[in-house]
């Protein structure tokens, strides 16, 4: 089942794998180039089925670093396409994901330790915006709380950057709602201590989530699907939870989201997850059956039987592979082989299949 078609709309993927949206720290004005056309484009040589942009910035202030890729105006559209374009030409669907970090912007790549940049400092930039003035780290700068008119600005940039995304030629959107960036700052209890509409009850903190898939769905094609990953947990008493996740997903669904992606944590520093095989994949499974939506899995998958296992028990629709998509761009046609699939190897590597 991991090399069953996967239908999604009007999009049908190949197989059932999907690279994981995975900063590259790489960028400069949020523009893509070279590296992002290799490593993207790899991928889709190696097999896997949709090919996920790293967090794409719907707003220059809304970057995790410096180096991140964009999305906040039309002049990146152009070498976006002309990574699209050679992802379709693999077999393989370009996917996107918009995204907004929060209280968590203005970082170094994590190979220079993760620090929050000062204004100025290799690229460090001011404001840093969350739904309250809590920063990530007591270190960090206190971010500043946004404001009615400040969220509407950034429901809106997520549809504009939909639109920017559709002109490139994208034809999955994700949302990213997860690891402690703006939108799961307003999820969580723990980083929203807001008192107006967007703070307290669970139906208010997930009020700007639910306006920002609705600016993104009216503006991205009915026939193309949208995903939302989220933190199914922050994996600490009082914070958002799996529960809250599987009444999130029913609501999304209900607004055109076609698959949730399941991931964890990410809100809080510090924290002992218990990272471990498959450790998320729990949240898929129970989204999936109890929301009565279509589920991806993601987190330290690295096994063929692994992942053949997470999809034909019905854990999850998909799994969405990072780290080991890192290690070997060609994971899916050696999964394909050691699980006994034929699949389409591109013609110029033919003569390796054996």
């Amino acid at each position: 089942m991991l090399f069953d078609p996967l239908p999604l709309r009007e999009v049908t993927l190949r197989n059932r794998i999907i690279v994981s949206p995975m900063c590259q720290y790489s960028s400069e004005d949020g523009f893509a180039n070279d590296w992002h056309l290799v490593h993207l484009g790899s991928r889709a040589v190696g097999g896997s089925a949709l090919v996920f942009t790293e967090a794409a910035a719907v707003t220059p202030e809304g970057r995790i670093s410096p180096q991140d890729l964009g999305i906040w105006k039309d002049e990146h559209v152009p070498e976006l396409t002309r990574i699209v374009r050679f992802i379709d030409g693999q077999g393989a669907v370009a996917g996107m994901q918009l995204a907004h970090a929060g209280r968590k912007a203005s970082t170094q790549p994590p190979w220079k330790g993760s620090r929050v940049l000062q204004p100025g400092e290799d690229g460090g930039f001011r404001p840093i915006y969350a739904p309250s003035p809590i920063p990530f780290r007591p270190e960090d700068p206190v971010p500043e709380e946004l404001d009615s008119k400040g969220i509407a600005r950034i429901v809106n940039a997520f549809g504009d950057a939909a639109e920017r995304a559709l002109r490139a030629g994208f034809r999955v959107l994700e949302l990213h709602a997860a690891h402690g960036y703006l939108l799961h700052e307003f999820l969580s209890p723990l980083s929203n201590h807001r008192t107006d509409t967007y703070g307290g009850p669970f139906e208010n903190r997930i009020r700007i989530l639910l306006e920002v898939t609705r600016s993104v769905r009216a503006r991205w094609p009915e026939r193309w699907p949208l995903f939302v990953r989220i933190s199914a947990t922050d994996w600490v008493e009082g914070g958002w939870d799996v529960d809250q996740s599987i009444e999130l997903s029913r609501r999304l669904a209900r607004e055109g989201v076609d698959l949730i992606d399941c991931s964890s944590g990410g809100l809080l520093p510090g924290l002992k997850v218990p990272v471990g095989p498959g450790y998320q994949t729990t949240f898929a499974e129970r989204i999936r059956r109890e929301a009565a939506v279509r589920t991806g899995a993601v987190g330290m998958i690295r096994g063929a039987d692994q992942a053949e296992h997470i999809v034909r028990s019905g854990q999850a629709d998909a799994v969405l592979l990072a780290r080991q998509l890192l290690r070997d761009p060609y994971w899916p046609l050696k999964a394909a082989r050691h699980l006994g699939v034929q699949v389409r190897w591109p013609v110029q590597y033919e003569r390796a299949r054996d």
